[in-house]
């Protein structure tokens, strides 16, 4: 290893770290670990991202499809269908973000070490990191995913909840490029939602579930629904999400970013937007901290503070609007269906943005007939055990 000292090590070369390399190494000198080969590997990522993430990103990336607009399943076969004249969404080579957003990180001059393991770090007055030998360094900064090691040496510092995901590739061309396909219900993906997403040529089936679940069997189940039982599967991908944050997301000369803070919006799963955001208020405090000299968990503290700020009422919203599903049924999932099938409706749906979409349930609510009726099914999934 050429570098046994670094001001700052970052722990885990994804979007996230890479994201806060690029910032910090502006003014520090920065060490990413990542226990891959190359960055973007193994893909656990739909692909599908805002125009927003792609800005904040800081990199140029192929669009290989755009997106207007949904068709949402309900159990009982019911389906609304929103589309809208403005783009809401993008699918991209995920590999290819990641790849692309390390290579800044390391024009700006942060340093990646591949076929790197993290296994654990003490504190005493800098870190000592242990990844097969020692590199010493003033922070680290975890950005080693939903199972972070980092996150671990905080004490009990698990998300919330965690949802298992499966998605796969099929040779398979949808007729209709720019509608992505929601499924709800417990047949396909109890306790979350699947996925139907036009790639061109190739067509890319997926869902979460509850992480007592088998994602693999609903996968099945909703290959069918989809009508693709017959497509070749190219290829499979398996992961899981931590959803509703975790306790503590800083400490003695230690920071943690996007999934490993548990960074995650709750209702989609995607975690691109709230670190990246985050990483602006990771970047200021780091640098404040070493303006003062003082790495101490008081001082660090302020980066919860600041990302809250940013991202933390959407956040907590989704959070509330995810129990609030978790406890409908199918039934109650198909009262919601018959509520907001209207063209009132999918008017205020039209202009839901993905990276804020529980800004869209109040507007819903406000039209008086839809609230008279979606009331009390709202109150027996509140009430419901």
């Amino acid at each position: 290893m050429r570098n046994q000292r670094s001001d700052i090590a970052v722990i885990g070369g994804g979007p996230a770290g890479s994201k806060a390399a690029v910032l910090l190494a502006k003014e520090h000198s920065v060490t990413v670990i990542e226990e891959h080969s190359v960055s973007g590997l193994p893909v656990q990522c739909t692909g599908l991202v805002s125009d927003d993430v792609l800005d904040l990103s800081g990199v140029n990336v192929d669009i290989l499809n755009s997106l207007y607009g949904a068709n949402v399943h309900f159990p009982n076969d019911g389906m609304i269908s929103v589309r809208s004249s403005k783009r809401k969404a993008v699918l991209i080579d995920r590999a290819e973000l990641d790849r692309k957003m390390a290579d800044a990180a390391q024009d700006a001059g942060a340093e990646y070490l591949y076929n790197t393991k993290y296994r654990s770090h003490v504190v005493s007055g800098s870190v000592k990191i242990d990844i097969g030998s020692e590199l010493e360094s003033d922070i680290i900064i975890g950005a080693d995913g939903h199972r972070s090691l980092v996150s671990q040496s905080l004490g009990n510092n698990n998300a919330k909840e965690y949802v298992k995901g499966i998605q796969a590739d099929v040779r398979y061309e949808c007729d209709d490029q720019e509608m992505m396909n929601i499924y709800i219900g417990s047949d396909v993906a109890p306790g979350f939602f699947g996925w139907v997403l036009p790639f061109g040529e190739f067509t890319r089936v997926g869902l979460c579930c509850y992480s007592n679940e088998i994602p693999m069997g609903h996968l099945k189940t909703l290959i069918k629904k989809a009508g693709l039982e017959n497509a070749e599967v190219k290829e499979k991908h398996c992961g899981m999400i931590p959803l509703g944050g975790r306790p503590r997301s800083y400490g003695e000369r230690l920071l943690l970013i996007g999934d490993s803070a548990g960074q995650v919006k709750p209702i989609s799963g995607g975690g691109l937007y709230p670190a990246f955001r985050s990483s602006y208020c990771l970047r200021d405090t780091v640098n404040e901290a070493f303006h003062n000299n003082d790495f101490s968990s008081e001082r660090l503290g302020k980066y919860e503070t600041r990302w809250k700020k940013e991202v933390g009422k959407e956040l907590r919203n989704g959070y509330s609007l995810r129990k609030m599903y978790k406890k409908m049924d199918d039934k109650g999932l198909n009262e919601i269906f018959e509520n907001v099938n209207r063209p009132s409706v999918r008017k205020v749906l039209d202009d839901i943005n993905i990276d804020s979409p529980s800004d869209v349930v109040l507007p819903i609510l406000m039209n008086i007939p839809v609230m008279m009726k979606a009331v009390p099914t709202f109150l027996k999934a509140v009430v419901r055990r």
